[in-house]
């Protein structure tokens, strides 16, 4: 009986606290007003970037913006709340790690893009003037082997990068500016 009882209490004071739901999603530093999104397909102004990146980025951060945060993605501006613009600026591959003789042992892809987030939402009475538009500039890179052939390990590594820009997006949306 004791044993019965001691279990007992010991369910009971588990059980009060565990955790109701757990969620990987913001809930909080955001703007309360703010629940839907767009993002504007990419710009791709890098000389040397593949036709495809500007699009290709874009669904990266709607999918990680959509993943990783509480808005929800619209296809019309005029119902969302924050509207993501950008340009894809830089796309290059660089010698680094130099051997003897000159010969790079890694060469380095990095990619950079600006943003322009607009904030589209009315300011409430008594609220302080704040900014509607900010800003986000990202440069990022992955390294691979020099006797890699670019061309087998570009998608992987334009995965590697596109991870890590998206998250700077993220990032943004979620510091409360």
């Amino acid at each position: 009986m004791k044993v019965f009882f001691s279990l007992m209490v010991a369910l009971a004071l588990f059980s009060a606290c565990w955790p109701t739901s757990v969620s990987f999603k913001d809930k909080g530093s955001m703007d309360p007003r703010w629940k839907n999104f767009m993002v504007k397909t990419l710009d791709n102004n890098a000389a040397n970037a593949p036709l495809s990146y500007g699009p290709t980025l874009s669904e990266a951060l709607k999918d990680g913006v959509q993943n990783n945060t509480r808005l929800k993605l619209v296809s019309n501006p005029d119902s969302a709340q924050i509207n993501i613009e950008g340009a894809i600026t830089n796309y290059m591959v660089t010698p680094i790690a130099l051997q003897a003789g000159d010969v790079a042992a890694k060469n380095r892809l990095t990619i950079s893009t600006n943003y322009t987030i607009y904030i589209n939402v009315p300011r409430l009475p008594n609220e302080p003037l704040t900014e509607n538009q900010m800003t986000v500039s990202s440069t990022r890179f992955a390294d691979y082997d020099s006797n890699a052939d670019f061309s087998v390990v570009e998608s992987q590594l334009i995965e590697e990068i596109n991870k890590q820009i998206v998250q700077d997006v993220i990032n943004k949306l979620l510091s409360n500016w």
